[in-house]
């Protein structure tokens, strides 16, 4: 038996973006000795690229929001396939999450009487993201590490996981390796944290950055965890399109939340052309109207601009099919036009959206203050993963916790902008408390060393093939160019069914991965491992999208246009069953007790 260095915690937490920092410092708080693995660096996490704000309902700019009116917007966002108590939990307490990271030393943008400013945002009635410029994520990780070194916690930087370990039932922790030198690392704790992020990375033109290949979600579902939601991808509306280089990086919706429009080859703001029923009454009817909103007029409603995510990522894409996209295949957004309504539109723009204004010219030579960006979807988020407890964030297996984007529940079809970070505070904090309180509860349990040695054995198989073996970076390459053409924006059966046909070669492709060279600093090494979680991922996000004949929010099927009342009574549940296969089963939505289908109505 080989000899691994070990670590011994009440609680890892593997992930080290705003769900994992918050998770680690509320854990610590409770007297829990922690860990946290990240497979990047401190300070690098995936959460520094959200721009716009976090959302709750504090009431700053527009007196009349509060935790009813966000949960319904939330809720209606997700086309009521939300965990209606995950919704609610949010709603209430995402403002007490933001005034603590305030507390904490985060600097953000203010109104003149110093309260916190709240700018629009998609899918939101009123002003809700709080906000510092448009580089919040970047605030937050700040205030969240500047906070967390303080409580002791024991970073383990540039280490990926390879497997959970179980006892039992149980996780009782994990084995990995560090990037570095390539040594591999045990982890022996009471209650595991996954807050890894998303699976972005499954796709060729995506915003995510290179740490989202899936990790959380194929770790907790090769170990016994349910995964929940698989289907629900999102596409981000607005996400760089030229040069190459650059296609794929996000475009904030705080462009459009500050009045910028979307504008067709003709000239033409086309999403006036198809506001969908449900959001017609609270859709301004004119640019004046549209306008108005975005400057605070009360009486003023949003813009088109402002619809949600998954609507306009449609709405751009039928623009670009019929012939009304820009020369390198997207539309334009534009927020120079301002400058026909404020005197100071320029400096007005690059105080508002400075990392804008800096990107576009730093990568395209593009000055946002005087001409359009080109735009049009990138993969951006994924609304499914694994299902946990509303409450305590547990999942199916005891002692494994999940929260932030690798968790399901909160968001339903679709994800609201804005959602996201104080996703990350309210249920990242509430992952720490009970893995704390799990811990305190449960002794650390026994490490299976044989499971330990047989993961040890195959991370190292692809040195032992050698240049002879397969690349790892074509079979990659082959699956992002696989899931953007037949498991992308719009789906169709025969498409899906390829797919999985060309995922299942893959797979076999995968475990012929050879590479050369040593353990230290070994990128191909890297890529090698990283192609179970991609293709284990790839693979339920197609048979979820198979399962759902429907289309419903970031979920569009071409054969099946049409949302069908039958597919919002269940969420799509996925198994790994004893011989490894995926077992889709249906999961009714919990009824929702009457005080809130009150909220909904009063916020129709």
């Amino acid at each position: 038996m080989a000899e691994y260095q070990t670590h011994e915690f009440d609680v890892l937490v593997v992930g080290a973006g705003g769900a994992g920092l918050r998770a680690a410092i509320e854990a610590s708080a409770a007297g829990a000795k922690v860990g946290v693995v990240t497979k990047s660096l401190l300070g690098k996490a995936h959460t520094v690229m959200a721009e716009g704000g976090m959302a709750a309902a504090m009431g700053n700019v527009d007196d009349r929001d509060n935790w009813r009116v966000h949960f319904a917007d939330t809720m209606r966002g997700g086309q009521y396939l939300n965990n209606w108590r995950m919704a609610e939990l949010h709603a209430k307490e995402a403002p007490a999450r933001v005034h603590e990271l305030e507390a904490w030393g985060a600097m953000f943008d203010r109104t003149k009487d110093g309260r916190i400013l709240q700018r629009n945002f998609g899918g939101h009635r009123y002003p809700r993201l709080a906000h510092v410029g448009d580089r919040t994520g970047l605030e937050m990780i700040r205030t969240l590490q500047d906070h967390g070194i303080h409580h002791g916690i024991d970073f383990h930087m540039e280490c990926t996981l390879l497997t959970l370990l179980k006892d039992g039932d149980r996780c009782v922790g994990g084995f990995g390796y560090d990037r570095e030198r390539g040594r591999f690392r045990l982890f022996h704790a009471k209650a595991v944290v996954l807050a890894t992020g998303g699976i972005g990375r499954a796709y060729q033109i995506t915003s995510n950055s290179w740490e989202y290949t899936g990790d959380g979600l194929a770790l907790a579902y090769h170990a016994g965890a349910a995964l929940m939601d698989m289907e629900f991808v999102q596409f981000h509306p607005t996400g760089m399109i030229w040069p190459p280089s650059v296609a794929g990086i996000l475009v904030t919706e705080g462009v459009r939340g500050e009045g910028g429009v979307l504008r067709n080859s003709e000239g033409k703001r086309f999403l006036f052309d198809d506001i969908p029923e449900n959001y017609r009454s609270s859709t301004a009817d004119s640019e004046d109207e549209g306008w108005r909103y975005t400057q605070g007029d009360k009486s003023a409603r949003r813009p088109p601009e402002l619809l949600t995510r998954d609507h306009v990522a449609r709405c751009i894409r039928r623009e670009v099919k019929a012939g009304r996209g820009s020369p390198h295949g997207g539309v334009f957004l534009d927020i120079s036009w301002i400058k026909e309504k404020l005197p100071n539109a320029a400096e007005h723009i690059k105080k508002k959206l400075p990392s804008m204004y800096h990107q576009f010219k730093q990568l395209a030579d593009i000055d946002i203050t005087k001409e359009p960006m080109e735009i049009g979807p990138t993969i951006h988020y994924m609304m499914g993963g694994i299902m946990v407890d509303a409450d305590s964030q547990m999942s199916t297996v005891p002692g494994l916790f999940a929260a932030g984007e690798c968790g399901a529940g909160l968001h339903g079809a679709n994800r609201l902008g804005g959602n996201s970070l104080s996703d990350l505070l309210v249920f990242g904090k509430r992952a720490g408390e009970f893995a704390a309180m799990y811990a305190k509860e449960n002794g650390a349990g026994q490490i299976n060393m044989a499971q330990v040695d047989e993961s040890a054995r195959k991370a190292l198989e692809p040195f032992d093939r050698g240049a002879a073996g397969e690349n790892p970076f074509t079979v990659q390459s082959e699956l992002q160019e696989t899931m953007q053409e037949l498991v992308g924006i719009v789906r169709r059966e025969d498409e899906m069914l390829r797919a999985l046909e060309v995922i299942a070669a893959l797979k076999a492709r995968a475990g012929q991965a050879g590479i050369t060279g040593n353990r230290e600093y070994n990128n191909g090494w890297h890529t090698a491992l990283d192609l179970d979680s991609l293709l284990t991922v790839s693979e339920i996000v197609a048979l979820a999208g198979l399962e759902r004949k429907e289309s419903r929010g970031g979920h569009f099927r071409e054969d099946y246009p049409d949302k069908d009342s039958k597919f919002g009574e269940f969420n799509i549940r996925i198994d790994k069953a004893a011989d490894d296969r995926p077992i889709v089963t249906h999961v009714p939505v919990q009824p929702m007790p009457d005080e809130l289908k009150q909220v909904i109505e009063e916020n129709k």
